[in-house]
């Protein structure tokens, strides 16, 4: 999938290292975006979900319909909106990939997110750079997390002028390892959370918070792992916990998916 000799990959690398916040679209600009045919009512809409193991859900990489979502919260959000707005023709791909850092969003950007030309653009990134800064790892810092999204989103925005931004915000739950030491860990995840909130306002995205609703189910309804299984992966409660919220949250923005038939 990776071509180092494709020239535009190599600029957008090469950005990737050197852009720094006056490469930021100023709000004036973001504000005169318009939808791209068909974006205002939504029909034949294309949304993309990117992110790592959270929206990955163990998805399939061949032909298999059955299973190109995945099991979580990309998978959920099409199976409501794809059921209850047939007539919109809507279309959703996962690109999520396990392990992935802010880093390799970077690296896979061009060919995994740009070349596919989505209206909505939906991400989760932030939980494996925490777990790799509150490893030791002296490089995963958040300034770095901060630098490199807003890299993305600015090259994003620079090809596909006319997307709908979606910024999710990561989320922890002091679980197992995590509970041994949770003030390390909750300082890592809430520099990326005020980092992803920030960089939402500036581009004018939706932001999806989720920190405080894991954290108020988990309060309501315990134990922790009844939601997030490891502190980290939700299960199967925990993706619609998700879903719901996105949903309630970019329908604020595109009150068409709230449409009913």
């Amino acid at each position: 999938m990776k071509n180092e000799n494709n020239p535009s990959r190599r600029d957008f690398l090469k950005q990737a290292s050197v852009l720094g916040a006056t490469a930021v679209a100023s709000p004036a600009v973001l504000d005169k975006i318009h939808f791209s045919e068909g974006g205002q009512t939504g029909e034949n809409y294309h949304f993309l979900f990117q992110g790592d193991s959270i929206t990955d859900g163990n998805r399939s990489r061949n032909d298999d319909l059955n299973h190109v979502l995945g099991h979580g919260y990309a998978y959920l959000i099409a199976a409501k909106l794809g059921y209850a707005l047939p007539q919109k023709n809507f279309h959703f791909f996962n690109r999520g990939v396990s392990g992935n850092q802010i880093t390799d969003l970077v690296q896979r950007w061009p060919e995994d997110t740009i070349a596919l030309k989505p209206d909505l653009l939906s991400i989760l990134i932030g939980v494996n750079d925490t777990m790799n800064e509150a490893g030791g790892n002296k490089n995963a810092t958040i300034s770095g997390f901060e630098h490199n999204y807003r890299t993305l989103l600015s090259e994003t925005m620079r090809q596909l002028p006319s997307v709908q931004l979606v910024i999710m915000e990561p989320f922890l739950l002091p679980v197992g390892k995590l509970n041994g030491d949770w003030s390390r860990y909750q300082e890592a995840i809430s520099g990326r959370q005020a980092a992803s909130k920030k960089l939402a306002d500036e581009f004018n995205a939706v932001y999806v918070p989720l920190q405080d609703k894991f954290t108020k189910a988990a309060k309501q309804y315990p134990p922790e792992t009844y939601w997030l299984w490891d502190g980290i992966h939700p299960m199967p409660n925990g993706h619609e916990l998700i879903a719901l919220e996105w949903i309630g949250q970019v329908g604020k923005k595109l009150p068409f998916i709230l449409t009913k038939p």
